[in-house]
């Protein structure tokens, strides 16, 4: 398969194994949009040439208001998935809330709530979806992190529900970025277990790097893709954390473009998206890359 080819027969475009990555969370930290500024600017991501690198558009619970008030001044309404932070308890008044405003809700990501076992709140967290999640709505849980045991556990509860687990890859202090071995295992324990997963926080470009701020050391989108592949052809855990680790985005670069077709449609079969502040960024980064050819078109940076 040829990344930067997505049709076959033009070399501009989002190829396959990018198509619907992007879940836009331009209101979240860091971006912290206005309701003002992102609905505009997700409704030109859906018009743009990159369209299908775009999915849906996030509203916390704490942006309702203000998405809310933005629809009144005429933006238009997008299909959104709605985050509670909350967990099971917040979800009831969470969705009620939403309705209240006239807001779809094409998906709900509910995280855990902070007690029990990671397994005994992501059954609690399952069981509030099944009960309360709007019909044709996509559900997602976020599991809470765990030792390697306590993980397996909570991603026994999740398997085969058509749920999708979502790990959070960071944060806005160093404790919430977790180590790459980690990772390795939650991703491994999905591939195990057929499940299907998400990302968020944190991926805020394509390749592993170190913050130069903060210091932080922030995975990459790039090498949690690489990652699922190895996963799903049997890598070894070790084998993961070394792809996890990798800060050659060009190295990054050709194990992607090396995929089948059947490889890449399998990776992004488990993982599904990842939450970005900033759509233009990685598009950038992909370009970057080679993976992409940008379009002569003029995109605005958040």
């Amino acid at each position: 398969m040829s990344p930067t080819d997505a049709s076959g027969t033009s070399d501009t475009g989002i190829p396959p194994l990018f198509a619907g990555l992007c879940d836009d969370a331009a209101m979240f930290p860091p971006g912290n949009a206005t309701a003002e500024d992102a609905l505009p600017a997700h409704a030109r991501y859906r018009e743009a040439w990159f369209a299908p690198l775009v999915g849906p558009f996030l509203i916390g619970t704490g942006h309702l208001d203000a998405v809310a008030g933005a629809l009144r001044h005429g933006h238009d309404c997008p299909d959104a998935v709605l985050v509670v932070p909350g967990g099971p308890d917040r979800l009831v008044p969470a969705l009620a809330a939403a309705r209240s405003r006239g807001l779809p809700v094409a998906g709900v990501e509910l995280a855990c709530a902070a007690t029990g076992t990671p397994a005994q709140a992501a059954q609690a967290a399952r069981a509030a979806l099944d009960r309360h999640l709007p019909p044709r709505a996509g559900g997602v849980v976020e599991v809470r992190r765990a030792s390697p045991a306590e993980m397996a556990a909570a991603l026994d509860v999740m398997a085969g529900t058509g749920y999708r687990a979502k790990l959070r890859t960071g944060g806005t202090i160093a404790d919430a970025f977790p180590p790459a071995a980690e990772v390795a295992a939650f991703i491994t324990g999905c591939a195990d277990r057929g499940l299907s997963f998400k990302c968020t926080a944190g991926l805020h470009q394509a390749v592993r790097h170190t913050d130069p701020v903060t210091g932080f050391e922030h995975h990459g989108f790039l090498n949690i893709l690489a990652a699922t592949d190895k996963a799903l052809s049997g890598a070894s855990h070790a084998a993961l954390i070394t792809v996890l680790e990798l800060r050659d985005g060009h190295e990054l670069a050709s194990c992607l473009t090396a995929m089948t077709d059947r490889q890449a449609a399998r990776t992004r079969t488990l993982f599904t998206a990842y939450g970005t502040c900033s759509i233009t960024e990685p598009l950038q980064d992909l370009a970057s890359l080679g993976l992409i050819t940008l379009s002569d078109t003029v995109m605005d940076r958040r």
